[in-house]
């Protein structure tokens, strides 16, 4: 139950971020950033795990910026999926 509590709090804050970084307006609600950011996050630490920088001294600042984009790729591809079902 913790890590389920942990994951939609690291989505929130990769969700929120991500959309802070992204141009343009983002029209999507707080529980789709939320799982969005929680998709980059997941992602993220994978993809720093085959990197091999999954686990460094302090803060993992490679982790969270790989996260990010991640997060930055979700919601672009939720958006351009969205956009054209919309008509």
């Amino acid at each position: 139950m913790g890590e389920l509590i942990g994951l939609v709090i690291f989505g929130a804050i990769i969700g929120a971020l991500a959309r802070l970084f992204m141009k343009g307006d983002q029209n999507i609600g707080v529980l789709w950033t939320i799982i969005l950011g929680a998709l980059g996050a997941l992602a993220g630490s994978f993809l720093a795990g085959l990197l091999g920088v999954e686990d460094t001294a302090g803060i993992d600042w490679i982790r969270w910026v790989i996260s990010i984009v991640m997060a930055i790729a979700f919601i672009s591809i939720y958006l351009g999926m969205r956009g054209k079902n919309r008509r």
